[in-house]
């Protein structure tokens, strides 16, 4: 099953900072919201913004810069608060590759350096999201097999027969 219940489900667990795992998919969470914050002002879309997904190729331009806001801040909140979490990270990941293609189209090549206007700080927040979700996948996998350790510990101890 691709999403069960305790992925809906808010844990303690999700918040102890002493689990590495869990500072990093907050803090990844958290840095999706100012880019989410930065595609609005004066109560309406940055026109910049829009120039630039216009820029890109994305049209129309405005419904792209909604559809990346709207997903930067669903992402941000699942990430935060360790809500499916496995698929909010792989969404994540995608939204920045596809900035990674926005710059591309837009800039060219400029450098790596994200000072420069490379894709250094999309490609390492992208790399960051993958992480989270194949140790999210990972975690999943380990906590199911004891069930299945279980189930087969039961067909061993069934009765075999005996050949004589």
């Amino acid at each position: 099953m691709l999403i069960n219940k305790n992925d809906l489900i808010l844990k303690a667990s999700n918040f102890h900072l002493g689990n590495g795992l869990n500072v990093l998919r907050i803090a990844a969470g958290a840095f999706f919201f100012p880019h989410a914050i930065g595609k609005f002002v004066d109560g309406g879309l940055n026109p910049a913004v829009v120039g630039f997904f216009e820029a890109a190729g994305f049209w129309p331009a405005s419904s792209w810069a909604l559809l990346a806001a709207f997903s930067e801040i669903t992402i941000g909140i699942a990430l935060v608060l360790g809500i499916c979490t496995r698929f909010a990270a792989l969404g994540g990941a995608l939204i920045l590759a596809v900035a990674v293609y926005a710059l591309q189209t837009v800039s060219g090549f400029n450098g790596w350096t994200w000072n420069t206007g490379g894709y250094e700080y999309p490609v390492f927040w992208g790399i960051v999201c993958i992480v989270i979700s194949l140790e999210e996948f990972r975690r999943l996998r380990s906590d199911a097999t004891p069930e299945l350790s279980a189930l087969s510990a039961r067909s061993d101890s069934s009765p075999t027969p005996r050949r004589h």
